[in-house]
């Protein structure tokens, strides 16, 4: 557990290859916030930049259904971005504990739908919709997208082929054409592929 000077962390939430995040409270006024930190200690220039690109990205879209990012900010030899905490939770936490019925279901996909449609308006490829990175919470009903990590600002890409083991997104989401093996552009229809995956594992 890191710990930072004006934040108090109080849990860890997730932790992938490149990153850690937690969540917390900031101290100066005790807005809750989610951490989201590079987690190698001497993090590389292209990390650096991924990251900074990320931040730059989510702080662009000015869309209230996606979460918005606050700050970047040095930790020691790295970087930490400050983000949005509405109390949500992961829909791969709900449905691997739960059943959503019908009614929830369809409640939950129209919105993550219509954010999707706000996010492609502004010529941004998403390219990792899944259930990890679609925040709800139960309580409220707000939906959010997270995650724009590895996202493209246009409104077509051309894919090389790579390793499996180095594949930008989740591989089980992704669209055919966004492994570089189908010799075809990138476009928002990838996203809707990665989208009806999502809904089909939400529905069974």
């Amino acid at each position: 557990m890191i710990t930072m000077l004006n934040y108090q962390i109080n849990d860890q939430l997730y932790e992938s290859l490149h990153t850690v995040i937690y969540r917390g409270y900031r101290k100066t006024d005790d807005l809750p916030v989610v951490l989201k930190i590079l987690k190698k200690e001497y993090p590389k220039l292209e990390d650096i930049a991924h990251f900074k690109r990320e931040y730059k990205i989510t702080c662009n879209l000015k869309i209230n259904d996606v979460i918005k990012a606050y700050s970047l900010e040095k930790y020691e030899n790295t970087l930490v971005m400050v983000i949005e905490d509405f109390g949500g939770k992961s829909l791969n936490t709900f449905i691997s504990t739960q059943k959503l019925d019908l009614d929830c279901f369809l409640n939950i996909a129209i919105r993550i739908a219509d954010i999707l449609g706000h996010v492609h308006r502004q010529n941004i490829i998403h390219k990792d919709i899944n259930p990890s990175n679609i925040i709800w919470n139960s309580k409220t009903n707000e939906v959010k997208i997270i995650d724009f990590g590895i996202s493209t600002t246009l409104p077509r890409e051309y894919p090389v082929v790579l390793s499996p083991n180095v594949l930008e997104g989740t591989l089980m989401y992704m669209s055919p054409e966004q492994t570089g093996r189908m010799n075809r552009a990138i476009d928002y229809r990838t996203d809707l592929y990665s989208l009806g995956a999502t809904f089909y594992e939400m529905l069974t």
